[in-house]
């Protein structure tokens, strides 16, 4: 028994004219007649009385009549889950991202837009590091990572990658810090005495490695007095009175009591967020990528 005999007898079950379920069904007469009387045969019942000036249903026609329009409703509603998959419209979308990212516009606007868009996408936020996020896109754990850096990272062939924003880097210190008592920039130089708070290398992608240069230029090496493994605990320590941080302007829009920013000039004094995807058209992805292109 095929889903097509199935519509042929509720076709012919509403219409009790063979005429005019033919016509609805786009076929003729005498094949949907031995389709009907293929399908009783098969179920071993009679499901219409026939004669001469009408067709009405049998009991067995009518019971069956039941079960046939929830087969159809169903097997309908499973087509209608498939073709919203195939567009994007329902399944879900693992995003990762960096510490900074929940605070760049053009993202968190991108997201407030999908929600709204696409109600039957679950979402799965994770924040990772730069590498686990470049290691779960390679292997397809992720759908779609959002990393930061001074030099684009290297990605697989497969992967795409591109540029969301670039932002200058501000100094987080102190308000008691004699530099924050100034109101313009400062430069890499007039941190050659400060003490710095930084992430763990490991954590930092790249990031430690720049500052590094951008001090080596300047003609000093930073000297760290701690490391940390989190954003909290890296502003924490700055508000503390431990020493200062650099981090991105985005990360700014966070007023902690004690803790002022001061914008960091120079060349190379520069963060960059790449948007990195694999994606095939009508994906999930695809409808946040273009999104995020929108925003």
């Amino acid at each position: 028994m095929e889903l097509r005999h199935i519509r042929y007898f509720v076709t012919l079950a509403e219409t009790l004219h063979f005429g005019r379920a033919a016509d609805l069904l786009g076929m003729s007469q005498p094949p949907l007649s031995q389709q009907i009387r293929a399908l009783e045969e098969e179920l071993g019942a009679r499901l219409f009385e026939r004669t001469s000036r009408r067709v009405r249903l049998t009991e067995a026609g009518q019971l069956f009549l039941a079960e046939a329009e929830r087969l159809l409703n169903q097997a309908d509603r499973a087509a209608a889950v498939v073709r919203r998959a195939a567009h994007g419209e329902r399944g879900q979308l693992k995003l990762s991202f960096t510490a900074s990212v929940p605070l760049v516009p053009k993202v968190v606007n991108a997201v407030f837009a999908f929600r709204n868009a696409y109600p039957e996408v679950r979402l799965d936020l994770t924040e990772m590091t730069r590498n686990a996020q470049l290691a779960g896109l390679e292997a397809g754990e992720l759908c779609v990572g959002f990393v930061r850096g001074f030099d684009p990272p290297p990605i697989a062939d497969h992967l795409t990658m591109v540029t969301v924003l670039e932002e200058g880097l501000v100094v987080a210190m102190h308000r008691d810090d004699p530099l924050a008592q100034r109101n313009g920039a400062i430069s890499i130089a007039d941190l050659a005495h400060s003490a710095f708070v930084l992430y763990e290398r490991d954590l930092g992608a790249g990031f430690n490695e720049h500052i590094d240069l951008l001090c080596q230029a300047a003609g000093f090496r930073p000297r760290v007095v701690q490391e940390t493994r989190g954003l909290s605990m890296l502003l924490g320590l700055v508000g503390a009175g431990l020493g200062v941080t650099v981090i991105s302007r985005s990360l700014s829009a966070l007023g902690l009591e004690n803790v002022v920013y001061r914008p960091l000039e120079g060349g190379g004094t520069i963060s960059r967020l790449w948007m990195v995807h694999r994606t095939s058209p009508g994906s999930t992805s695809s409808n946040f990528i273009r999104l995020v292109g929108q925003s």
